[in-house]
């Protein structure tokens, strides 16, 4: 498996998302057709840019190759230089190609990605100024985006509360939501793994008991995904891969915060609960569904589904008492599932963004966007490799 993966991220990955890189405007381009066709002034995407940031850092750090921390350096210098509100704080929404704001909405997610990978290029360069940025941008979070019950969503550049059509879907308006909560919960595990700030850990067991009491649905056993502000579920919607995502994540930061603590014994049984589930009935035995809604079931088999299959059952496998194979199997075989149908092996591409429960690919979807990127996949060979080495 490792030997596998680890060709794939440096000889394939690696340098597709190098090939991106725009030397004339800084970032990275921002769109990428199912033909192939560049399109050099395409938005750019800040969600897009942070995850290219946070790629090549962790890349870097894995492998000590200093063309990746180059990389790293290029994506943070659009950040800071065009990304970042100098004016109000936090992150815009989106730039022209060449580095105008181009949507000025600040989203609580958006935010959270930046503070992801600024963290990580302080670890990975030791830049100091990195970490000021992402603690800056911790700070808009709490101050801004946070009321007395939990996290807010989208608000315009001066942090008054706008709609939040970018993370609601199927036909809801949320003013809640599962996924923005997730993020801001991952991104405050890497700022406080990479500098241990108590107020950061207590900011986690705040998430965590969150998501312990009103996303998890032990009825259901999954998380609710769209809410109401008072944290009503306003949808039937079972989102398997942010289940199997979250399963991992959620353990990941209480190995960081609360290994084998009160915290621990309360949300262990939950992740282990969401992975089994997951397990038993949503995966086919090669690849996971998108979600069920209202109990239909969608089949297209999304590329950042299939990663964080991957990671999830690869971390219950090491997480369940006996080592439980049926985990380690559903791990090797959906990651044989992505190397034969979503890996798209023509020149100059990476990933298919969709392809059907047959592994037929879907040609209505581009190769690069604002949200497809080397995050979700570029993640699954790291913890891969190094969880197998």
């Amino acid at each position: 498996m490792i030997t596998r993966v680890q060709k794939h991220l440096t000889q394939d990955l690696i340098p597709f998302w190098k090939g991106l890189r725009d030397n004339e405007y800084g970032g990275y381009y921002g769109y990428l057709g199912y033909d192939l066709e560049l399109d050099k002034k395409a938005v750019k995407g800040c969600i897009l840019n942070s995850r290219i940031l946070w790629f090549f850092s962790n890349t870097y750090t894995l492998l000590k190759d200093e063309s990746l921390l180059d990389e790293a350096r290029h994506a943070y210098e659009f950040m800071k230089d065009y990304c970042i509100d100098k004016t109000y704080g936090g992150i815009y929404w989106s730039m022209t190609y060449d580095g105008k704001v181009y949507d000025s909405t600040k989203h609580t997610y958006n935010q959270a990605f930046a503070i992801y990978a600024l963290s990580s290029y302080y670890e990975a360069s030791g830049d100091k100024e990195a970490l000021t940025l992402a603690r800056n941008i911790y700070d808009v979070i709490e101050n801004k985006c946070k009321d007395n019950i939990g996290y807010k969503e989208a608000s315009n550049e001066k942090f008054e509360k706008a709609d939040n059509d970018k993370l609601s879907e199927n036909g809801v308006m949320a003013d809640r939501t599962m996924n923005t909560l997730l993020h801001v919960l991952e991104a405050y595990t890497e700022l406080y793994r990479v500098k241990h700030d108590i107020k950061v850990k207590e900011d986690l067991e705040q998430i965590l008991t969150i998501f312990a009491d009103k996303i998890y649905n032990p009825r259901l056993h999954r998380q609710e995904v769209f809410f109401d502000n008072d944290y009503n579920s306003i949808i039937d919607l079972h989102s398997y891969g942010h289940d199997i995502e979250t399963s991992w994540l959620i353990d990941r930061t209480l190995e960081l915060i609360d290994d084998n603590g009160e915290l621990s014994e309360k949300i262990r049984p939950i992740t282990k609960d969401l992975a089994e589930e997951i397990y038993k009935s949503a995966f086919d035995g090669h690849s996971l569904p998108y979600e069920c809604e209202k109990g239909v079931v969608n089949e297209s088999r999304s590329w950042w589904v299939q990663a964080e299959t991957v990671v999830g059952f690869l971390n219950a496998y090491e997480k369940s008492d006996r080592k439980e194979e049926k985990y380690l199997d559903a791990a090797k075989s959906c990651l044989d599932f992505i190397f034969d149908h979503v890996v798209d092996t023509r020149k100059g591409s990476e990933w298919f963004y969709e392809v059907s429960k047959e592994g037929e690919p879907n040609p209505l979807h581009p190769i690069v966007e604002e949200w497809k990127c080397p995050y979700h996949n570029g993640r699954m060979c790291i913890e891969i490799i190094k969880r197998c080495r």
